[in-house]
């Protein structure tokens, strides 16, 4: 398995959570049950998962209203993207034995 699987698979972990949060969050927000803390949901977006929040964030119609999650969540995604595309194009091929 190459660096670049490893991180594919981490990546859309971190997607997958960031999406389910979003919903859960929403769904206790819904039910006025014990919810989520935005500092974790925010720390799931700048740990890869900044695609899946968003995405569920505008689905669910959940946190569109604070900025730092307006803002914060596609500045997050811009540098994720940015990081992509440098390790992929990048002169440097990371392969773990």
């Amino acid at each position: 398995m190459t660096v670049l699987e490893i991180i594919l698979y981490y990546l859309m972990t971190m997607n997958l959570m960031g999406f389910l949060f979003m919903g859960a969050d929403k769904w206790k927000a819904k039910k006025r049950a014990w919810r989520i803390p935005e500092a974790t949901l925010l720390l799931i977006a700048a740990l890869g998962g900044a695609a899946g929040a968003l995405i569920g964030m505008h689905l669910f119609r959940h946190k569109t209203r604070h900025w730092y999650f307006l803002y914060g969540i596609p500045a997050m995604l811009a540098v994720h993207i940015l990081i992509a595309l440098l390790i992929w194009k990048g002169p440097v091929q990371f392969i773990l034995l």
